[in-house]
């Protein structure tokens, strides 16, 4: 969801900055991009690391309040191509999920501000056993679905979703937006997806599945 749909990490980061700030904190290069993709509760525990007094309860709900603020304070910013996307799939019959690491209420929010019916199911981050880069979120996501994962496709923007998405065994396509993904695991990385319609995206996911294939010894995934 975040920078993959809505160009909402400005707000994530603006919380974790105040909150560090608070305690004399700062934010590293290394650990900003760590932040990136990863979920709630381990970002948490890595900031009570750097030294903030709080329980992972408390730092999730400061910021779940900040960005959930910060959304309806202003007009969403969505990533290039993505609305246009989903209205596409939707028009052509084919369900999304929205599998994201925040919290089911900020992405209750984001789905709040789309078109009814863009999204068949949601998982947050606090609705997994394991977050990501577990491949059980797009695992969950895909169940609720009722779509075997192998017929997936899923699009991320951070290597911790790639890692989570391609375990499971989607077809997997990077979106670069604040990090580069190449070290990361996928099937493809497109630049933006401006442009991406269902019958593009559909092209793509079966010959990306058929290279995947093809590329084992015996076939398989």
């Amino acid at each position: 969801m975040d920078g993959t749909l809505i160009d909402s990490e400005p707000l994530w980061l603006e919380a974790e900055l105040v909150m560090l700030a608070r305690y004399g904190i700062e934010l590293t290069s290394e650990v900003k991009h760590w932040l990136v993709g990863s979920g709630l509760r381990a970002a948490a525990a890595r900031f009570q690391e750097l030294g903030v007094p709080m329980s992972i309860d408390e730092i999730i709900a400061e910021w779940r309040d900040a960005v959930i603020a910060g959304l309806l304070d202003g007009e969403p910013v969505w990533r290039p191509g993505a609305v246009e996307l989903l209205a596409s799939l939707q028009a052509a019959g084919i369900p999304s999920a929205l599998v994201t690491m925040a919290v089911r209420s900020i992405a209750d929010a984001v789905v709040g501000m789309l078109p009814k019916g863009s999204f068949a199911a949601i998982i947050g981050g606090d609705e997994v056993e394991r977050e990501k880069p577990d491949p059980d979120p797009y695992l969950r996501g895909a169940a609720l679905l009722d779509v075997p994962i192998e017929r997936c496709l899923a699009i991320e923007d951070s290597p911790t979703g790639l890692r989570a998405a391609y375990a499971a065994g989607a077809v997997t396509i990077g979106i670069p937006n604040l990090i580069d993904l190449v070290e990361a695991p996928s099937h493809a990385l497109w630049p933006t997806l401006a442009g991406v319609d269902a019958k593009i995206l559909s092209q793509r996911f079966t010959q990306l599945r058929g290279d995947a294939r093809s590329s084992q010894p015996d076939g398989s995934k």
